[in-house]
């Protein structure tokens, strides 16, 4: 009597597993992000009277007067490229070369802001030697990880011109969720590095 139970308990089981296994399997939703629907790539000069450059940028990019920093000259000439769909803006700062020696703190100056507070959560820094057809020479940086800005560039003429850019979002910096943003707007900050022009 006894093994017929044990008998009958196990067929039961075997039954409820079988039937188990048949029964489809739902899984929840993966996390994701947002769709973005990046506009059409086109471009505006940015030719201001006084300004010592000039260069293209995105037509749903908005320029304005960047008023946060300094009360010397160079701070005149320092604007935002504002990019309200993507909470983000280029940062661009312009400096005059005085000498040899002003312009070697430039450069210096240039590395640490690209690597400064990046060293502790970027995976890693790639700078890219760039030459621009006007013959603007450069660097180009490349952040990798959460870091607040993960494209900076400095182009110069290495006599008189100066001018750094650097991307940043006003967000939470995330690399997943910010990277498709960051190689989108990358191709309009190489655009505007290609069709700088001093003046």
């Amino acid at each position: 009597m006894r093994r017929n139970i044990l008998k009958l308990v196990s067929i039961f089981v075997l039954l409820i597993f079988m039937v188990s296994c048949n029964s489809d399997y739902t899984q929840g939703k993966k996390k994701g992000y947002y769709r973005i629907d990046f506009p059409a790539k086109q471009y505006q000069l940015f030719d201001r009277p006084g300004y010592p450059y000039t260069f293209e940028y995105p037509v749903y990019g908005e320029v304005v007067k960047d008023s946060t920093f300094f009360n010397d000259k160079a701070g005149d000439w320092w604007i935002n490229i504002n990019f309200p769909v993507f909470h983000g803006k280029i940062h661009v700062s312009y400096k005059t070369i005085q000498n040899r020696l002003g312009f070697d703190s430039l450069i210096t100056d240039a590395f640490k802001m690209a690597h400064r507070q990046h060293d502790d959560v970027s995976t890693g820094i790639e700078d890219s030697v760039m030459r621009t057809p006007n013959g603007t020479e450069g660097i180009y940086f490349s952040l990798g990880g959460n870091t607040a800005t993960a494209n900076q560039f400095f182009v110069t003429d290495s006599t008189k011109h100066f001018l750094r850019g650097a991307l940043y979002f006003n967000a939470t910096p995330n690399a997943d969720s910010l990277g498709i943003v960051n190689d989108f707007l990358k191709q309009d900050l190489m655009h505007l590095i290609n069709t700088l022009k001093w003046k």
